[in-house]
């Protein structure tokens, strides 16, 4: 085709603007500004969005419910302006294209829109933050609203059996009060405790106090138990216990200690051919020392050694100590106790006893022993001095965090095996309290 051809033919691209003609064209900064400027006049911000963000549900407050402020309408768009002509020679020009037309405007500069102030968290008449309730807090509020099932005691209880269930009375004081010491000794530790019976004086009732509070411990909170036996020499906690096919003592067990070494070899059942088991009380005996012919004492190394190995199988620890509060062996279980008991009868002798005990370990360096300490009173017989008792009584709660006192009771007076099952049930009451109190303060 001829140039002439070409021009009569091409009269429609002789009408197209050169500035129109961007194919091969050579871009500045200036002009992609320029551009941007006027796409975002054009489009009118339309196209940006704000990140959303979500926060925690468990721990942010719950949202404000005042409505959102107004935001002013988007500015108005501004003309765009044809883009800048570029006439191409040859060779290029050493500096930048000349541009043709008028130079490309800015949008105007506007304020940004006033944001919302932001949402105050919601609170309670109290001032404190509102939060949602966790899944926690919802089992813990139900555990905490149920209530007892209906009353199977005195009068009520009757009720409740002569309509046939169709009364059913709530529980009465003194059954509620039973339920609920029950509950503080089922409770869980955070880790196996230690309490030790002390009083220096013989008689003083420290024996058949472990005794009767492993029975309490054993038969409420289902096992895990175990009653020790801390003499230095000999004790009596294995004859007032149950029997069991072997005779093996604290001795024994130190003497075989390695076997117990490897924590993940040994096993509670390994322990069994140590201990004794009482029963449907539900805990175990561990007796001191009973072979006569053995000379030498309990150390405080022993105790540690045997100590730490009871903390691996057994929740709840109980220390009959012996009547030497110079032995090393003593002084080791004091200081382990997570808890100290001090047992006495309603007699001057064994009272005067146990408060010179505490002022001795005040005077050692032990401290806060009143919040560390309870005191088990015990009947001696029938019939006590009420004015002793009382006075025992009012001294050892300046001493002491509880004082707790259990009745006299015939099945304990001959010395043998503690008969569990013939315990009176005003005994077995005061000493559930008595445990309740120990482990409320543990």
């Amino acid at each position: 085709m001829s140039q002439e051809a070409w021009s009569s033919g091409g009269s429609r691209h002789d009408a197209h603007d050169p500035a129109d003609d961007t194919s091969d064209r050579l871009y500045t900064p200036e002009d992609f500004a320029a551009y941007a400027a006027r796409r975002e006049n054009r489009d009118g911000g339309a196209g940006e969005r704000e990140p959303i963000t979500y926060g925690d549900p468990l721990t942010d407050p719950l949202p404000s419910t005042q409505p959102p402020a107004e935001t002013p309408p988007p500015p108005a768009a501004q003309p765009s302006t044809p883009p800048p002509a570029y006439r191409p020679s040859t060779p290029p020009p050493a500096g930048p294209p000349p541009a043709a037309g008028p130079p490309a405007t800015r949008p105007p500069v506007t304020s940004a829109p006033v944001a919302a102030p932001p949402a105050q968290p919601e609170t309670d008449d109290g001032g404190d933050v509102r939060r949602f309730m966790s899944a926690t807090d919802f089992l813990d509020r139900r555990d905490a609203e149920q209530e007892h099932g209906p009353a199977t005691w005195g009068w009520r209880g009757k009720v409740r059996r002569w309509s046939g269930g169709l009364i059913t009375p709530r529980m009465g004081p003194d059954e509620l009060a039973y339920e609920q010491d029950r509950a503080t000794i089922q409770r869980d530790f955070d880790g196996p405790r230690t309490i030790a019976f002390i009083n220096p004086k013989g008689g003083a009732a420290k024996t058949t106090g472990v005794l009767a509070a492993g029975f309490t411990f054993g038969t409420v909170r289902g096992g895990g138990v175990v009653a020790w036996d801390n003499n230095e020499t000999r004790g009596t906690l294995g004859i007032r216990g149950t029997r069991s096919a072997h005779r093996n003592t604290t001795r024994e067990l130190l003497e075989d200690l390695e076997r117990f070494t490897d924590v993940y070899q040994s096993r509670i059942g390994d322990l069994g051919a140590f201990v004794r088991s009482q029963g449907d009380a539900h805990f175990d005996v561990l007796a001191s020392d009973e072979r006569p012919d053995v000379t030498g004492t309990i150390r405080a190394s022993d105790f540690d050694s045997v100590h730490k190995l009871l903390e691996r199988f057994y929740r709840v620890i109980l220390i009959d100590t012996g009547n030497n509060m110079r032995a090393e062996n003593w002084l080791a279980a004091a200081g382990a106790a997570d808890l100290l008991v001090v047992t006495s009868t309603v007699r001057e002798d064994t009272g005067y006893s146990g408060l010179w005990m505490l002022d001795a370990l005040q005077d050692a360096g032990y401290q806060d022993l009143k919040h560390k300490t309870v005191t088990v009173l015990s009947d001696p017989s029938a019939n006590v001095d009420a004015k002793l008792a009382a006075d025992l009584v009012d001294v050892y709660q300046q001493r002491t965090r509880g004082v707790y006192r259990v009745p006299y009771d015939p099945a304990l007076v001959a010395g043998s095996v503690v008969p569990y099952a013939q315990l009176s049930e005003n005994t077995r009451m005061q000493w559930l309290r008595a445990c309740a109190g120990m482990a409320a303060a543990l």
